[in-house]
């Protein structure tokens, strides 16, 4: 992974068309091709970026850019499709690369990780379909579940043991990134937790998730005798 600290500007042209003024950010460039633009907030959110399969061009500034400060500038360009990425670099100011290794995968705790794996195979607990995969690849990590519904529209399904708002802005990145492809339209999302507070639900719904309740026990098929009138 190769991260760098510049004065940069970027231009996003594409499907959506986007555009950040000079300012001091943080650029990541990982080994899969993707860059990211980061500013100092937004959580784990880049204010843009590029998803693999990519190519990255740097050339030298040409003349009005040269006369407005540019020193070098980046080209990144998706093989699929038209979307181009170009950020002008004014000013580096730290520049490391480092190889990271292989990743060895997120190891979620064994009550989520056996709530994904029991959704899995009762995917009408979200209202049918069929299930797509487990674990479905993103630029940033896998989503839980990708399934297909009746009417042949993707869902994408972040499972969690307590839904906070954390984990919408997990599964709105995800959509954001899936719905490049357009081999995965129609998409949309669901949130599904044992318990999802209320500002996660509020945040959720605005953007068109769905939340989903479950119960990890009636999931598993215990029964509790307590619980029963006769």
């Amino acid at each position: 992974m190769r991260t760098v600290y510049a004065t940069c500007s970027v231009e996003y042209s594409g499907r959506l068309d986007a555009h950040l003024e000079m300012a001091n950010r943080l650029l990541m460039v990982k080994a899969d091709g993707s860059v990211l633009v980061h500013s100092d907030g937004g959580s784990y959110k880049p204010l843009n970026w590029m998803s693999p399969p990519a190519t990255m061009k740097v050339r030298e500034p040409d003349i009005e850019e040269a006369e407005a400060g540019v020193t070098e500038v980046w080209e990144v360009a998706h093989k699929k499709t038209s979307d181009l990425l170009v950020i002008r670099l004014f000013e580096i100011i730290a520049d490391v690369a480092h190889d990271l290794g292989e990743e060895p995968g997120l190891v979620k705790d064994g009550v989520e990780a056996h709530l994904q794996a029991l959704l899995a195979e009762q995917v009408d607990r979200l209202g049918g379909g069929s299930l797509v995969r487990r674990e479905y690849p993103t630029p940033i990590g896998p989503v839980d579940l990708m399934i297909r519904d009746g009417e042949g529209t993707y869902v994408a399904v972040e499972v969690k043991r307590r839904g906070e708002i954390d984990g919408v802005e997990q599964l709105t990145r995800y959509l954001e990134l899936l719905g490049r492809d357009p081999l995965l339209q129609p998409l949309r999302g669901i949130f599904a937790a044992q318990i999802i507070k209320p500002q996660a639900r509020v945040l959720a719904e605005d953007r068109g998730i769905e939340c989903v309740i479950l119960d990890y026990d009636e999931m598993r098929g215990i029964d509790h005798p307590e619980d029963r009138l006769f």
